[in-house]
């Protein structure tokens, strides 16, 4: 597990049922982050990028998507020329768990619903949350109440929210950038989560699953 480069992995959504949708989808390496903005066929600066990546100091590349179909077949493309190319693992942070969690089952509804094929096959995956319950003494166990007991500085000041609920809004109001932040900090806290998970806990403490389906097509 060692050799593997971790990637950590977080969606945005329009809420919680099998009728909502992706807005954002971010994945973050220790050179930068890949992100996917679903617009909704809504108006976007042309320079978001830009703009947002002027809170940074680790760059973003940032593309934008019409529809929620078209950022599926991106997120499919980036995953297989990008990802799939390298000895990664893909962590997230109650993205799924054994009881459960939210961006793997959520991404799955949407992928069915769109007829595309799962993007995440034979990649490692790690939910770092269960380390945190088990292994770590901390009064939170949410993402961003985990990093600040433990990090406490950094990601968090580029979050422009102090709830997740409040992307929802922002979105469906055209303040895109300001989501797209949102979803950065989430990813870099979850990278980072991981990076103090693997200093301070042996790889038996660690639940690695695949994620390859038992049919895959091509």
């Amino acid at each position: 597990m060692s050799t593997l480069a971790t990637i950590a992995f977080d969606i945005e959504t329009t809420g919680f049922s099998t009728t909502d949708q992706l807005t954002v989808v971010g994945f973050d390496a220790e050179i930068g982050s890949r992100v996917f903005l679903n617009t909704d066929g809504g108006a976007c600066a042309s320079d978001i990028q830009e703009r947002v990546n002027d809170h940074l100091t680790t760059p973003v590349t940032l593309s934008v998507h019409d529809n929620e179909g078209a950022l599926l077949d991106a997120v499919k493309t980036f995953v297989d020329t990008t990802i799939a190319q390298r000895d990664v693992k893909l962590v997230a942070y109650n993205g799924e768990t054994w009881k459960g969690g939210f961006d793997l089952p959520f991404l799955r509804t949407r992928l069915s619903h769109h007829e595309r094929e799962w993007p995440f096959a034979e990649l490692p995956y790690i939910d770092v949350m269960e380390v945190f319950s088990s292994r770590f003494n901390t009064s939170e166990n949410s993402l961003t109440g985990v990093y600040g007991e433990l990090v406490a500085s950094g990601h968090g000041t580029v979050d422009p929210f102090g709830e997740s609920s409040e992307a929802v809004d922002a979105w469906e109001t055209g303040n895109f950038g300001a989501v797209v932040l949102h979803n950065v900090a989430d990813i870099r806290r979850t990278r980072a989560l991981m990076d103090v998970a693997e200093r301070y806990c042996s790889k038996s403490d660690f639940s690695m699953k695949s994620l390859d389906p038992v049919i895959s097509e091509g």
